[in-house]
């Protein structure tokens, strides 16, 4: 046992290191939001809040146009995330239960365009996106955003169909089921942690991502994002850290509850889907 502890040691030490890396900035971020303005300037940091205050929420929500950013966010979010189960879907069909001529070279191209980084595609999307009149288009950050998380989604959503027997599908069919009613009452349900890890995945892509929605997004203000609505966040005295760390944390709430309300699937989806493909 001794032996045993000694051994982990070093991997645990590890361990609560990155957890410390990681974690405390978004404590940072929390802890900010609720201390007062002095506190925030103060020369000595303070770990916690000694005098709480909620004024920095209602500052971030107060200012003008909070929601309407909020909602552009959301609508590219969840309208990418939606097509990219629906195509990705379809495409994992295809790939995972047809034999066609193509078919692996179609999926080494999407391993490829899953590795290709965001950085460089910058510049190409901006002169696409100028070229057919799409600047300041919500509807060019959804596509953006729904090709960005579509190879992701055909990986993870073909691992998933490649481990469920076809023979399911077979035995329906047998009873007078067609091809569709198959896939729709015996298979699609088996197929719930792998839709449920490539959306929640794609929807925190799209609701964080911020070069894109900077570049793409200019004259048109109103159509912003939050990111970039974060990025400019001041008064008239420079930065105010402490509404700007207020609506960061309501910024993060969001996906925070809906990733600790599908933990478990989630996590199971991501490890399973990354096996079985």
């Amino acid at each position: 046992m001794r032996r045993s502890w000694v051994r982990q040691l070093p991997v645990n030490v590890a361990a609560v290191v990155v957890l410390v890396a990681t974690v405390f900035p978004v404590y940072w971020m929390v802890v900010t939001a609720f201390k007062p303005t002095t506190d925030i300037n103060a020369a000595t940091p303070q770990l916690l809040p000694l005098h709480p205050t909620l004024g920095h929420f209602r500052d971030a929500i107060g200012v003008d146009g909070f929601w309407r950013y909020w909602r552009n966010s959301a609508l590219v979010s969840v309208s990418a995330v939606v097509l990219a189960l629906v195509i990705g879907l379809m495409s994992a069909f295809a790939v995972a239960r047809m034999r066609w001529r193509g078919r692996k070279g179609f999926v080494l191209m999407v391993f490829i365009a899953q590795m290709a980084p965001w950085e460089a595609l910058l510049i190409p999307m901006f002169i696409i996106a100028r070229d057919v009149g799409m600047l300041d288009k919500l509807s060019m950050l959804t596509l953006i955003y729904f090709v960005a998380t579509l190879p992701f989604t055909i990986v993870t959503l073909r691992g998933f169909l490649a481990a469920v027997p076809p023979e399911l599908e077979e035995a329906a069919q047998l009873d007078g089921a067609s091809r569709f009613e198959a896939f729709r009452r015996i298979v699609f349900p088996l197929l719930a942690p792998g839709l449920m890890s490539t959306s929640l995945f794609g929807f925190i892509t799209a609701w964080n991502e911020f070069a894109f929605a900077n570049a793409l997004i200019i004259k048109d203000q109103g159509n912003r994002t939050l990111p970039v609505w974060l990025s400019s966040f001041s008064n008239v005295f420079g930065t105010d850290w402490g509404a700007t760390m207020a609506a960061s944390t309501l910024f993060m709430l969001p996906v925070l509850a809906i990733f600790l309300v599908l933990q478990r699937r989630v996590t199971g989806g991501i490890v399973a889907g990354a096996v079985k493909g």
